[in-house]
């Protein structure tokens, strides 16, 4: 056998050792959990120093196309968009003439995929000059595809790990502020000799912009009302704890008279939201010895009193809270209570609920439960009226927070 091939084929041994170990060496580090910026020192230890090749550039697709590895070239490959300039190339090429000068610079065009989506390039420059000959040199390109295939399905597979850590802690959070909003709803709802108060919620997610309140501000008055935030999410959630917190203070402590109050809560609903948002809110103080009722309904859904046959909509009072600086109008409305009437508070996502032919649950079949199950009790009204809004969306989610507040006064 010739001295030449001997050598030859030992190179080629030689060659596939190193193959072996370079993927044993990545693979290690990639079980081992190290960082990304580890990953890439090993990779390119690996290609410049085992491999031989001292000119390259990996570019990613992390959600948008990244350089993530420059080695031996200082260029900035302005004239390079990679969609369209190396989008089109399926398999390892050599780059022998390009309208594009960036490339140019280069002689190997490595393309890694996954499933038809293109993960990466690798740019390799300088193979012209290898120890080995250019053929052979690109024959061999195919281990290092595979190399770059594992380093960038390795990295892609931290990100969406570190993506799961994220998710998972914001779900965390989301919950913790779950708890805490359900902290903010009245725990301890009257039922005695002179009422009975129940109420009903489900939010649409973790969190939600619905918000209901009842407290005593005097000895014989109490504050009953229902609100709901314009949009949703965190930003909503906070904005109507805000809102309750400040409600309870103006209420409580500076005893503003029930006009006065609204057009308080107004202002501070504008400033915090700066217009982006608003609150719809119904409110209402009861005196339980003269059975007087002051409301004032801010562009919320109308709530309405009933004795079980005949009903009226509470609707007197202004605009949503927070869409102007100033309420452009305000009226306040006072009504005497019968023994045995019921009022009744809901939000949108009761009567907007949806079924499967896109028909509204809609008001009219709220007043026909509470009508048709008038005495029993507020919570168990509450929870007939979910169980008819259940059947109505069939096997649908609800679209919209929900909440509905009845008051029976004896």
């Amino acid at each position: 056998m010739p001295q030449t091939l001997v050598t030859h084929l030992e190179e080629k041994v030689q060659f596939s050792d190193l193959k072996l170990y370079s993927l044993l060496e990545l693979t290690t580090a990639i079980n081992a959990n190290e960082s990304v910026d580890q990953l890439l020192r090993i990779y390119e230890f690996i290609v410049r120093e085992q491999l031989g090749l001292s000119k390259f550039i990996l570019i990613v697709n992390h959600n948008g196309w990244d350089i993530m590895l420059k080695v031996g070239y200082k260029g900035r490959l302005k004239d390079l968009t990679i969609e369209s300039d190396l989008g089109r190339f399926d398999e390892i090429t050599v780059i022998e003439s390009s309208h594009i000068a960036s490339l140019n610079e280069f002689d190997v065009i490595i393309p890694v995929a996954h499933k038809n989506q293109k993960l990466a390039f690798l740019l390799v420059g300088e193979v012209k000059d290898h120890a080995m000959r250019l053929k052979e040199t690109v024959d061999d390109m195919n281990f290092l595809q595979t190399l770059t295939n594992i380093i960038v399905v390795a990295i892609e597979n931290k990100r969406m790990a570190n993506e799961g850590v994220k998710q998972a802690k914001l779900k965390k959070e989301l919950e913790v502020a779950s708890e805490t909003q359900k902290l903010l709803f009245p725990s301890d709802l009257p039922t005695n000799k002179e009422m009975d108060v129940a109420a009903k919620y489900k939010a649409r997610h973790e969190i939600g912009g619905d918000y209901y309140d009842f407290f005593p501000i005097s000895d014989e008055e109490y504050v009953i009302c229902i609100g709901d935030v314009s949009g949703k999410g965190i930003s909503a959630a906070l904005l109507m704890a805000n809102f309750q917190a400040t409600l309870r203070a103006l209420a409580t402590y500076r005893r503003f008279p029930l006009g006065q109050l609204v057009h308080e809560l107004n202002k501070i609903v504008f400033g915090n939201a700066k217009g982006e948002k608003f609150i719809t809110f119904f409110i209402a103080e009861y005196n339980v010895n003269t059975r007087q009722l002051k409301y004032i309904n801010a562009g919320h859904n109308h709530p309405f009193i009933t004795d079980g046959r005949n009903y009226q909509f509470l609707d007197k009072g202004s605009i949503g809270l927070g869409m102007f600086e100033e309420l452009p109008f305000l009226e306040e409305d006072s009504i005497s209570l019968p023994k045995n009437t019921t009022l009744v508070l809901y939000t949108d996502g009761v009567v907007e609920l949806e079924n499967e032919e896109q028909e509204q649950f809609e008001i009219e079949r709220v007043i026909k439960v509470i009508h048709s199950f008038y005495p029993l009790k507020t919570d168990d009204l509450n929870n007939l009226v979910f169980s008819k809004l259940d059947e109505w969306k069939g096997g649908a989610k609800y679209a919209d927070d929900t909440a509905i507040f009845t008051c029976r006064f004896f």
